[in-house]
């Protein structure tokens, strides 16, 4: 890859925030605050790191007003001021990313397979071995990645990216402007049997995965087709590698979830929620939106009021957890009772019992 030198007048002008020095200094990409050399512009959005910043051999700095007010002097290169750099090193990065990437030029590779009744724009790019089922309908810009595995119907959006060895199923949708990183499978069959007499009777899975704009899903992400209606993932969902996501799920707009989540089947899941690494949620659940789930706590009752939850239980006999966890529920309530028995000992002369505060 090569590297394009910008202009910090030009990084301005297309990104905003106040210049504190030489417009015309020139960089060639971003680089943390301890690997940058004068050649790179850093930014600072963790007070933490100051000292960092001031040591930093950058020949600019994106910072906020605050951190520009407290190092001084001390660093002594072109400063970026912005109301939040850690957003404008994102954008920064997109940006030079974009300049410097290898172009894909449209086309379909000779080892691709592309059935006749396909619909494939002139601008996409189809790679080496990849399949493209009858009736599948790739946009502009498209690019679909080696081994790459396109159903039946499939309906692919424009500017989207697949990357390697990724299946999508039949009649799945994905909007414009995702990107599906190497061996996500959408559109598998859910989770659906049905037991007579010991015995598993499978649940045809007849619905689909539908996937919103700027949606990204990561490495080895599974995401199950509706058992009798969709699987819904809306715009702008982040999804990280080796996350689960059960039939008949419905995520909302800008809900991001770290590596290995598992929700299970029918969980309605509203907009801007986070999950922490390894959170679980069970099915059937409705959880509200602006809910913060902390890594590896388990959901096992809906949510409807916004805000932090966590949940961390020992591993015991399903019985013993559960009374442990009417004890631990009736903890305020029986220390509320605690108290009015303290205060009735000392009014009436009796010995002071230990402080429960």
């Amino acid at each position: 890859m090569t590297s394009t030198a910008i202009r910090l007048g030009e990084v301005v002008e297309r990104f905003g925030g106040q210049l504190l020095g030489d417009s015309n200094v020139e960089v060639i990409g971003i680089a943390p605050l301890s690997d940058a050399s004068e050649n790179h512009i850093t930014f600072l959005s963790n007070p933490k790191f100051r000292s960092q910043a001031t040591a930093s051999k950058a020949v600019a700095l994106i910072l906020s007003e605050a951190d520009h007010q407290a190092i001084g002097e001390t660093y002594a290169g072109v400063r970026i001021i912005s109301a939040n750099p850690y957003v404008y090193f994102a954008k920064l990065a997109q940006y030079f990313y974009a300049l410097n990437a290898d172009r894909d030029l449209p086309g379909i590779h000779p080892s691709a397979w592309v059935s006749p009744d396909a619909s494939v724009a002139a601008t996409a790019v189809i790679g080496a071995q990849a399949s493209i089922e009858a009736g599948a309908i790739i946009g502009e810009h498209v690019v679909i990645g080696a081994g790459v595995s396109v159903g039946k119907r499939v309906t692919i959006g424009d500017q989207t990216r697949i990357h390697a060895n990724v299946s999508i199923y039949h009649d799945c949708v994905i909007g414009d402007r995702c990107v599906i990183h190497a061996g996500a499978v959408i559109g598998a069959d859910g989770f659906g049997f049905a037991n007579e007499k010991g015995k598993w009777l499978k649940i045809p899975q007849t619905g689909r995965v539908v996937i919103g704009n700027d949606v990204e899903i990561g490495a080895n992400t599974t995401i199950d087709r509706g058992a009798l209606a969709d699987t819904i993932i809306e715009n702008g969902v982040i999804l990280d590698n080796q996350i689960q996501i059960g039939h008949n799920c419905h995520i909302g707009e800008n809900t991001a979830m770290a590596g290995c989540v598992g929700v299970a089947g029918s969980a309605k899941i509203g907009k801007n929620c986070t999950f922490g690494g390894a959170a679980m949620v069970l099915g059937h659940l409705t959880i509200a939106d602006n809910v913060h789930i902390s890594s590896g706590s388990m959901v096992s009752r809906s949510i409807l009021e916004p805000g932090q939850y966590t949940g961390f239980y020992p591993l015991a006999k399903n019985a013993d957890w559960e009374k442990t966890a009417v004890i631990v529920r009736n903890l305020g309530s029986m220390r509320d009772k605690l108290k009015q028995l303290e205060k009735l000992v000392k009014e009436q002369g009796g010995t002071e019992l230990p402080s429960i505060e």
